[in-house]
């Protein structure tokens, strides 16, 4: 018989992944941006947030964790990862995007501990190199 919690990690990992959302969209709106979308589905991929300001639209992938111990939460968005945010942000640019507007890819990384959140932005964390 498996454990109870088990069974329960990946509800408390989605709900992790919900509260580091908010926390992430609620810090860039203080910061001036703008919430174009979140949790934009294309396929079975998504774009946690897209984001504008000032006539940049940057598309936000948030990686919450309530610990360092595995290395920081950003050094999980690989080159799978990044590969799934292009093709999506595509997508995405085809039904909105604006020729005028400059467009970029930024992580944030929100680390939960003690009740306090920590959180390290990094605007233009990669390139927009699609390989189909």
């Amino acid at each position: 018989m498996r454990p109870v919690t088990t069974a329960l990690a990946p509800n408390a990992n989605s709900a992790l992944g919900l509260l580091g959302e908010r926390l992430a969209e609620r810090w860039m709106n203080e910061r001036g941006w703008t919430t174009l979308g979140r949790r934009v589905r294309s396929g079975h991929r998504d774009l946690d947030l897209v984001m504008e300001r000032q006539g940049v639209v940057a598309f936000v992938e948030v990686k919450a964790r309530r610990g360092e111990g595995f290395g920081g939460p950003a050094s999980a968005v690989d080159w799978r990862k990044r590969r799934e945010l292009v093709r999506s942000a595509l997508v995405w640019m085809d039904r909105f995007g604006d020729p005028l507007k400059s467009y970029r890819f930024d992580v944030i990384g929100i680390v939960l501990s003690e009740g306090l959140a920590k959180i390290r932005h990094i605007p233009g964390a990669f390139e927009l190199r699609a390989r189909h």
